[in-house]
């Protein structure tokens, strides 16, 4: 799987390119600015950009609106966010990106804490996940979109099917969910296609339905 790394910090931008090598991956660009990043994206054409939220020249959302920037030109590239900090409203606006752009196709995205990144294994699984079409957010993220859902009178999701599309946003297989909530897989699939139906989602073999129920929950 093929990775251009967007990280403005030479330490860790170096660091996760050993790494990745290592787990793997084949790191084609390693940047330090968000035009260099848009720039390596539309040359190589990566599985996955992994992009730091805050970079040069202001460090505040230039990696965010790189990224958002990517979802739109590029919907066949995934695109990994990383941050020191939980932003419901970034972690929207990626969302509001790809349902906005109309494209078919992958719809990988993800939204990490760089916490995350010091476990390689699950990173890696994290990584792996955004390009083949899935999703990765942070279980902290999930967790306060989630809260921020619940609120609506128009939420159709039990507590339980919220429960089982959490998990699903973070990437957790069938397999994983059930043993997460403590459960058999069988009744996780029943979740599953509740969720789907109560979210008019048909099944279509274009379309990955997981991160569709995702994309369009956590969209609201």
């Amino acid at each position: 799987m093929r990775v251009v790394i967007a990280e403005d910090s030479t330490l860790l931008r170096e660091g996760l390119a050993r790494l990745l090598a290592e787990a793997g991956f084949s790191v084609v660009a390693a940047v330090e600015d968000a035009e260099a990043l848009v720039a390596a994206v539309g040359t190589h054409l990566p599985d996955v950009a992994i992009v730091d939220i805050r970079m040069p020249p202001t460090h505040t959302d230039e990696g965010l609106r790189a990224a958002v920037l990517l979802r739109q030109r590029y919907p066949g590239v995934g695109v990994l966010v990383l941050s020191q900090y939980v932003r419901v409203s970034y972690a929207a606006e990626l969302l509001d990106a790809r349902a906005d752009s109309g494209a078919v196709g992958p719809d990988g995205v993800g939204y990490l804490l760089k916490d995350r990144v010091s476990d390689l294994a699950e990173f890696a699984a994290a990584i792996r996940r955004v390009g083949s079409g899935g999703s990765a957010f942070d279980p902290l993220v999930v967790a306060q979109m989630l809260t921020r859902r619940r609120g609506d009178s128009d939420d159709r999701l039990t507590d339980r099917e919220r429960a089982v599309l959490a998990l699903m946003a973070e990437g957790r297989t069938n397999q994983a969910i059930a043993q997460r909530l403590f459960i058999a897989e069988r009744t996780v699939e029943k979740h599953c296609t509740s969720i789907f139906a109560k979210l008019d989602l048909s099944a279509s073999p274009h379309d990955h339905r997981r991160v569709l129920a995702v994309l369009r929950y956590l969209n609201g």
